[in-house]
């Protein structure tokens, strides 16, 4: 296969020489070696300066203007906030410009002239761009940036796009962290170098294959040598208090470019849910109605580490090394369980008290080392990159229960205690490669390759009259092994009115899972192809007809598939599944955009083997187990009508409302289940600058989600309201902001199971209204900005599930 993607490039290169059309092609770039996007290049006449052409670059800076006669012409290269560049050029065959260099105007980089701006969205056939640079939203950190952003719905702290959950990158590369670790590191990680987020509902083949929709943050940057940070800090009022604190610092010179951060958190957190189970007879009558009320207390302290070292050894060549660390010496998980059980004539049987404490110590550390090469003729680009990750994990839990009968007499206690770990090495390689061709098409080659282990361990000792005593039977151990090899092909090309993208990736996956007392081994060996294709025609500049198809995969996370059990209480599981399945998806897309303001889109997609979160109950034993489980398929359609426009010169709106069809299908125990659901979000945006000189700005969001199903659990209506206020002070070098979170306290959420012996309910009041004050001052070269970014990999945002 590596064969082919070697020799295919080299096939299509030799094919593009047979043009015989006079053309005029070339790169444009900034001093970054970035690729600037959408710059004008006009052809002029030398007699009169009259356009005789004009284009614009495309996502990789690269321009064709076709069609020239013999001759000699001005070529004018401009686009905003760099310097104008003209070339006089004598056309006698098709002519190379190679690459062009614009400077950034020195007018831009003067911060007394930057204003706050309003966030603007512009809407591709593959995503969505919500520009936020210089905006109130960059004011608070980064996970409360994404809760803004359109298309993006966060619920209980996970984030969801279309009822997916997202692969989030920062500049292209991924973040290489669990669920739960993401969220602690996008909440540590300031805003404030953000230009833009990207959601990539259509992400190409050199995406991996995991990412069926992408969130990619955009870091802003700029072009002056010198020296820049900034330190922050912000206390925020929820149940509890909570503080952030945190420094930057940035230095660039010709050659060299470091960044530095440091940010530590200090959270607690607070969590109240009400359940109510009804246990079943086998004639569906109930037998025993459990209600439990839970309160859930966190407390971490996180430090947050990060540096990127880039190396320019000459116009063709980069080297870079790249760091994040996340250390979390101190995590305490503490849950008080009060349940009262009542018989079917709904008189009081019985009642107990659990009280749950962990403490949790883990460290993740990921290092990224990088190599560019540029080719200077065709202006291709070679890039290798290497990682690798070290993370470990470790939780003591204690758990103690009381039980007390009708009359609150006392009846029995139980009590145990367990150790668990978990330790995973991750390495991971690959080579990307892209040739431009002077047709304005563009391919792009390359391969990967990961290896994964994993080694946990779980004893667990039950304590009667102090002694301690291992139990057997929830005391285990689980190796899991993993490589994955992949590679792909990318082509894309823009005509005049049409754009095509279109790409296969194929991926070799070989896993083994050894549960080692149990002596049981699961192994998966599969081969699979992804293909990924977007297109869309121009009819005027207020009409434009595309569509979008991508076969995606959603691997099984490493906690997932381990057999553990952990006791919440006597009666309450979490456990894994070492025989789980991959799900495999398949998203076609059809839509249309008009007048610039207005979007439609009609979808559909099905997974085979979809995966969910199951709790289920044992009406003999009286038990819940929550247990990933594949269920045979989930089908979900619908149509996107998206509206962005200014009511006034400084407030502008962005409105979206989905209507969409969920199905989910399954088999359990030979009967087969279906349930199906209309649902329907909204998302309502308001943009406002205010004061004479733009120094106060206001972003207020509301959004609503309907009544929809998740895996057979039904969840009710859902309405979250934000504001955010920023203010620049001290000429410019500080910002004061205010933001005010579930403004009308209706984020709380229920859930609902209720098919076949199933009969459970859960009400849960997260921690989600609070209001946060935020100071940032910076000093040095303010207008210097940095190259911060977030090394990938998707391997490690497996590393464990979200803690129940």
């Amino acid at each position: 296969m590596y064969k082919y993607l070697i020799a295919i490039p080299l096939l299509l290169l030799s094919f593009s020489g047979f043009s015989q059309e006079l053309s005029l092609s070339g790169f444009v770039e900034d001093y970054e070696k970035q690729p600037i996007m959408y710059a004008n290049i006009l052809v002029l006449s030398t007699e009169d300066e009259s356009v005789v052409k004009g284009v614009s670059s495309n996502d990789f800076g690269f321009f064709i203007v076709n069609d020239l006669e013999l001759g000699e012409y001005l070529v004018k290269i401009s686009f905003i906030g760099y310097k104008e560049q003209t070339v006089r050029i004598t056309l006698d065959e098709n002519k190379d410009l190679g690459v062009l260099t614009l400077e950034e105007a020195s007018e831009a980089l003067d911060e007394v002239n930057i204003l706050v701006k309003k966030p603007t969205l512009k809407k591709e056939p593959d995503r969505l761009v919500f520009n936020v640079e210089s905006t109130p939203l960059v004011e608070g950190n980064m996970f409360q940036l994404l809760k803004s952003t359109p298309g993006v719905l966060v619920v209980d702290n996970t984030i969801l796009v279309k009822n997916t959950v997202p692969s989030v990158y920062v500049n292209d590369r991924k973040v290489q962290l669990s669920n739960e670790e993401l969220v602690q590191l996008l909440e540590g990680s300031s805003a404030n170098s953000i230009k833009s987020v990207e959601v990539i509902t259509n992400p190409s083949a050199k995406y991996d294959a995991e990412s069926g929709v992408v969130i990619n943050i955009v870091m802003s940057k700029n072009l002056i040598a010198g020296y820049n940070g900034s330190v922050s800090g912000n206390f925020e009022q929820g149940v509890f208090p909570r503080y952030q604190g945190g420094m930057n610092h940035f230095f660039k010179s010709d050659k060299v470019n470091l960044f530095a951060s440091y940010t530590y958190s200090h959270n607690k957190t607070n969590r109240n849910d009400e359940t109510t189970i009804n246990y079943l007879n086998p004639d569906q009558s109930i037998d025993q109605t459990w209600k439990s009320d839970i309160n859930r207390n966190t407390w971490t302290q996180t430090h947050n580490i990060g540096f990127n070292f880039d190396y320019t050894i000459d116009d063709q060549n980069t080297l870079s090394l790249s760091s994040n660390m996340m250390l979390l010496p101190y995590f305490r998980y503490k849950i008080d369980n009060g349940t009262t059980v009542f018989d079917d004539s709904d008189n009081l049987d019985f009642y107990f008290g659990s009280d749950n404490f962990s403490s949790d110590k883990k460290y993740n550390l990921g290092f990224d080392l990088g190599y560019v090469h540029r080719f200077k003729n065709q202006g291709g680009r070679l890039s290798v990159d290497a990682h690798y990750t070290t993370y470990d994990y470790n939780r003591n839990q204690n758990v103690h229960s009381d039980y007390y009968d009708q009359n609150g007499s006392f009846m029995q206690s139980s009590s145990f205690r367990t150790d668990s770990d978990q330790e995973n090495q991750i390495i991971t390689g690959k080579i990307d490669y892209l040739l431009p061709f002077k047709d304005g098409g563009t391919l792009e080659a390359g391969v990967k390759g990961s290896a994964i282990e994993s080694r946990s361990g779980i004893l667990q000792y039950d304590i009667e009259n102090g002694e301690e005593t291992l139990d057997p039977n929830n005391t285990n151990a689980f190796d899991y092994d993993e490589r994955v090899f992949a590679g792909y092909l990318n082509y894309s090309k823009d005509w005049e009115k049409l754009s095509l993208v279109a790409g296969l990736r194929t991926e070799q996956t070989n896993i083994k899972g050894v549960s080692v007392l149990d002596d049981v081994t699961n192994k998966q060996d599969y081969l699979e192809w992804f293909p990924t294709a977007s297109i869309s025609y121009a009819f005027s500049d207020n009409f434009t007809l595309y569509g979008n198809y991508k076969r995606s995969i959603e691997r099984p996370d490493y906690q997932s598939l381990n057999p553990f059990r952990f006791f919440l209480n006597d009666v309450t599981i979490v456990t894994g599944n070492p025989s789980l399945q991959p799900v495999f998806a398949n998203h076609s897309v059809i839509g249309t955009s008009l007048f610039d303001f207005f979007t439609f889109e009609a979808y559909h997609k099905t997974s085979k083997n979809f995966l969910i979160d199951r709790p289920v109950q044992d009406n003999s034993e009286n038990t819940l187990t929550y247990t990933p489980t594949n269920i045979e398929k989930s089908t979900e359609f619908g149509f996107d009508f998206v509206f962005n426009f200014e009511m006034a010169a400084r407030w502008s709106v962005y409105f979206v409302t989905s209507f969409y069809h969920t199905e989910d299908r399954a088999v359990f125990d030979g009967i087969t289940v279906s349930q199906n659901q209309w649902s329907n979000y909204t998302s309502w945006s308001n943009d406002l600058t205010l004061l004479k000189d733009n120094s106060l700005s206001l972003n207020f969001n509301i959004i609503y989600a309907s009544k929809n199903i998740q895996g057979f659990t039904v969840s009710k209506d859902l309405l979250l309201t934000d504001l955010s206020l920023s203010k620049r002070i001290l000429k410019k070098k500080a910002t004061v902001s205010l933001q005010v979170s579930d403004i009308l306290n209706t984020q709380d959420f229920r859930m609902a199971n209720r098919y076949l012996d199933q009969r459970s309910a859960n009400t849960v009041d997260l921690d989600t209204r609070y209001v946060k004050l935020g100071f940032r001052y910076k000093f040095g070269n303010t207008t210097l900005e940095t190259n911060q970014r977030t090394i990938d990999q998707e391997e490690t945002e497996r590393l464990e599930k979200k803690t129940l």
